[in-house]
């Protein structure tokens, strides 16, 4: 249940960004979620594709640092406290959470959340135990 993110460590120069979209696009590269945070030299821009293995030697081969690591996504009703349940949930086994972003799918009245937690096998049990929709890699590669 743990989906690949790929994080693409970029000098805070123009041209950066549309540089590694042009590359993943020329590669057959469909991004469903990233994120940026950057300072006043460099960010980090986190991805998820559908297919993180090509994606990540493309950028690679085209001279990026680039890291891999595993993520949890989740989908959540799209209402009030619908997040709160899932948040609640890790809470109550003390599981920290080292940052999440929401993200754009194709489901309905649900919002789509990725967690990059400290323990994401333990994160996964508990969260599917507390009646949290996890979703598998391929439904997240495939959205």
């Amino acid at each position: 249940m743990l989906v690949k993110q790929i994080s693409v460590f970029l000098e805070n120069k123009s041209g950066r960004l549309a540089e590694v979209t042009q590359i993943l696009a020329e590669s057959n590269i469909d991004i469903s979620a990233l994120s940026i945070a950057d300072t006043t030299d460099f960010g980090i821009l986190r991805l998820i594709v559908n297919d993180p293995e090509t994606a990540e030697k493309a950028l690679k081969d085209n001279g990026f640092t680039v890291s891999c690591c595993d993520v949890i996504a989740v989908s959540v009703p799209d209402e009030p406290g619908g997040l709160a349940k899932a948040l609640k949930a890790l809470e109550a086994e003390s599981i920290g959470i080292e940052y999440m972003y929401a993200f754009v799918g194709k489901a309905e009245n649900e919002a789509l959340v990725i967690f990059r937690i400290d323990n994401p096998e333990k994160a996964v049990e508990m969260l599917e135990k507390a009646g949290v929709k996890v979703l598998s890699s391929d439904t997240v590669y495939k959205l």
